[in-house]
């Protein structure tokens, strides 16, 4: 099958908008996050909103469709990536397709992964174990919690990584339709912004939380982006 040559090749500008200004983004976000004490200004609302109790814990909602299910929908669609990669080498129209097949199930999981190491180092603890909100820990702001004592593994938001990790649509439309790239961005968006949501609600995670994941998972796919589908010199021109 026939595909576009790439067309977005190693530049100043490139690492500006993808690179550049997405960290400066972040950090700031952070910084107003860290600035106004959003994470308890936030959880406390959802708190008080659901009766001074995480009301939404076990909510069908909350829990069964957009946790247990987005979860499980998120791990059907890297099968049917790697199924797809592995047509790739019995049908010939497919081959064409195994890069940037390759490239989507490897940013995929890397950054789920990233974030599930991060919890495994992590000693931030999530809302609903807090004292704060009717549990038996203390709370430690983000990084003194890091090295602190606390008991978690709550740090950086997994299920949200599940839908951020789709942002690496983003990269593969990059590769072979830049003109339609930003529109593969909204999968990974909204799956990782309805997954976060979901589990704030349930007093799983901060705000912060949220925002470090969706850092990881878009910063590795950059630079998985970099590594395996970027062409490296700038003379390309559309094909």
């Amino acid at each position: 099958m026939a595909l576009p040559r790439p067309q977005i090749a190693e530049t100043k500008h490139f690492w500006l908008w993808h690179g550049l200004l997405p960290l400066l983004a972040f950090v700031v976000l952070q910084e107003l996050v860290r600035h106004f004490d959003l994470d308890l200004r936030l959880a406390d609302g959802w708190f008080r909103l659901q009766g001074n109790a995480w009301a939404l814990r076990d909510n069908w909602l909350t829990s069964d469709l957009l946790h247990s299910g987005g979860r499980g929908f998120s791990q059907l669609l890297l099968v049917l990536v790697l199924v797809l990669l592995g047509l790739t080498w019995p049908v010939r129209r497919l081959a064409g397709w195994r890069r940037g097949l390759g490239y989507l199930a490897t940013a995929a999981l890397t950054g789920v992964t990233l974030v599930s190491l991060g919890k495994h180092f992590s000693a931030q603890d999530c809302p609903w174990s807090l004292t704060r909100y009717g549990g038996d820990r203390p709370y430690h702001p983000l990084f003194d919690a890091i090295s602190g004592d606390g008991g978690g593994g709550c740090f950086p938001a997994g299920h949200a990584s599940a839908g951020y990790a789709w942002l690496a649509l983003y990269f593969v439309c990059l590769h072979y339709w830049p003109a339609r790239a930003r529109l593969a961005l909204l999968p990974g968006l909204a799956l990782g912004l309805a997954f976060g949501a979901a589990q704030q609600l349930r007093g799983a995670h901060f705000l912060s939380h949220d925002l470090w994941t969706l850092a990881i998972c878009w910063f590795s796919s950059l630079l998985l982006y970099r590594w395996m589908l970027m062409p490296h010199n700038r003379g390309i021109t559309p094909g």
